[in-house]
């Protein structure tokens, strides 16, 4: 069957996209291609709408991943044109979620530099039950000790109440050390880094979901030199994402039309 009459073969749509017959047989069984007519002989026949079909689903597969522009076309030849739309809205939401932590991630690393303009002190007193150490082993200027700092201590450096710490705690943003035999909380030098990023992106309202990611790629980075290396490459990364969006739903609204 030639396409001298408007029908491809499904060697000639694979050709389009560059792909191997079986891949365009796996799409049109996807709901990827509308369903192909068949000659009597039984081999399928498509058309010009198949091979618009097929590239608008190679063009949202960079910006929206193979699983969504699949999902994408299946219901779009469903005829569920809104439901469609909606995993476009989802995507583009996530994509939105990521810009907000890769905010997040660099007010973090601006309040490591120095250059978040420190706040006054709100502190009240320490909890019931756990020595504030501003007058302990480790001394009144909140040096380090051997063991590391006390909650009154890391309060008063980065300027917070000791029920900030506790709540910071409950919510898994940090995880001090405790001493043994009295269990209280042991806090060391990156203990206190990552209090004082809570406390720069709480002052920004960020969300607890939102710093989260923050100081696990913080930790996993080692560094804030390394977090800010990362943070430019996802930044740029997110870019390259949103363009690829772009151009994937440009496509997907002129195949609706």
């Amino acid at each position: 069957m030639s396409n001298r009459e408007g029908r491809l073969r499904t060697v000639d749509l694979a050709r389009v996209a560059g792909l191997s017959t079986q891949q365009v047989r796996n799409y049109e069984d996807a709901g990827v291609l509308p369903p192909a007519g068949r000659t009597d002989a039984g081999y399928r026949v498509f058309g010009e709408r198949h091979r618009d079909a097929l590239l608008t689903y190679r063009a949202l597969q960079p910006g929206y991943g193979a699983v969504t522009a699949t999902r994408v076309m299946r219901a779009v030849h469903d005829g569920d044109v809104a439901g469609a739309l909606a995993l476009v809205d989802a995507a583009h939401a996530a994509l939105h979620e990521e810009r907000v932590s890769l905010r997040a991630a660099g007010e973090a690393l601006e309040a490591l530099a120095g250059r978040d303009a420190a706040a006054p002190p709100d502190r009240s007193g320490d909890g019931p039950g756990e020595p504030d150490g501003r007058h302990g082993p480790h001394g009144p200027d909140g040096r380090h000790g051997p063991r590391g700092l006390r909650i009154g201590e890391v309060a008063a450096l980065v300027g917070v109440r000791t029920s900030a710490l506790r709540v910071w705690e409950e919510a898994g943003l940090l995880v001090p050390g405790r001493e043994r035999g009295t269990g209280y909380r042991v806090y060391g030098p990156a203990d206190v880094r990552d209090a004082r990023v809570v406390r720069a992106l709480r002052r920004s309202h960020h969300l607890f979901d939102h710093i989260r990611p923050v100081l696990d790629d913080l930790r996993r980075a080692g560094s804030s030199e390394a977090l800010r290396a990362a943070v430019e490459a996802r930044g740029r990364a997110l870019t390259a994402r949103t363009r690829s969006m772009l151009a994937g739903a440009g496509a997907l609204h002129a195949y609706l039309e």
